[in-house]
């Protein structure tokens, strides 16, 4: 499987799309308290506002407790490769992309239990 988009926004849109954002959402949830880092997300949680609630946890955890983030990134199961992409120019920009790389991974899990299963 192949995710020709750019942005978080755009991928949220392809999971709305493909009736698949609520089980992207139960996903990020499952892994990120896996890594015992649990979002606050609430029922009524729309895309841009899931983002940014990434996007702010990602940037706390790599500011504060890098340890805690790379567990994350390794539960997540992100590869590395992916890491050799991100251009480095500050903090929120970085925690921006890795925001993207976690809804791509994420979604790629939900897309194909919800294909195969």
């Amino acid at each position: 499987m192949k995710i020709n988009v750019d942005t978080s926004r755009q991928l949220v849109q392809i999971a709305l799309g493909d009736s698949l954002f609520e089980k992207l959402v139960k996903q990020v949830e499952k892994d990120f308290i896996l890594a015992n880092n649990p979002l606050k997300i609430t029922k009524t949680i729309d895309g841009v506002s899931f983002i940014a609630l990434i996007r702010e946890k990602i940037y706390y955890l790599m500011m504060e407790h890098f340890a805690e983030y790379l567990n994350l990134m390794y539960i997540i199961d992100i590869p590395e490769k992916e890491f050799e992409h991100i251009q480095i120019t500050d903090t929120v920009d970085v925690a921006d992309q890795i925001t993207f790389l976690i809804l791509k991974r994420e979604y790629k899990k939900v897309w194909y239990r919800n294909r195969y299963q």
